[in-house]
């Protein structure tokens, strides 16, 4: 389970989290809705300690002190793709030392995603929802036991959601 308790994220004088508690279950889907700026994007990046919160506790599978990644992963809107490497390398970098099989792994991904025609180019030659896939790749070939995402079908067709959707509700059905 991942979990938060209580908690708090202030920048300056205004407060985003004011006493949040969330429990997200492995092999569930949970969606945090709510208009923009009430603070969800600061939630996940709290949740994957990327950011520290001001006061509360995060907690994976009861420790509260754990290394997030790659346990916990996240995908922002924002995409964060290194520009001097190939989509291909984007990939495959983070999952060096964590996934043994990554080099196998991201054929599935390139198929599935229906990447093959432009993964070895860099991101400034894709588009956004090129990227958007990519980033999406990246996260999963980590094989996390908790993916977080925000927004990650903002700039994706139909078709290309419809996939995203259904890769997500095999990987709930994995646990």
């Amino acid at each position: 389970m991942l979990s938060a308790r209580n908690l708090h994220k202030s920048y300056g004088n205004r407060t985003i989290l004011n006493g949040v508690d969330i429990d997200i279950a492995p092999g569930q889907i949970t969606c945090v809705i709510g208009p923009s700026g009430t603070g969800k994007t600061t939630l996940l990046r709290l949740l994957c300690q990327l950011e520290k919160q001001d006061t509360g506790e995060i907690l994976v599978d009861g420790e509260q002190n754990f290394t997030p990644w790659p346990k916990v992963t996240a995908v922002f809107q924002s995409l964060f793709l290194w520009p001097h490497l190939t989509l291909r390398e984007n990939i495959l970098l983070p999952a060096r030392n964590h996934n043994p099989s990554a080099d196998k792994d991201i054929e599935g991904l390139i198929k599935l995603f229906e990447m093959g025609h432009f993964i070895d180019n860099y991101p400034n030659q894709s588009s956004v929802g090129q990227r958007q896939r990519v980033a999406l790749a990246r996260a999963l070939i980590l094989n996390p036991k908790y993916v977080l995402l925000d927004e990650i079908t903002s700039a994706l067709d139909v078709e290309q959601t419809a996939k995203i959707l259904t890769k997500l509700t095999h990987l709930k059905e994995r646990g």
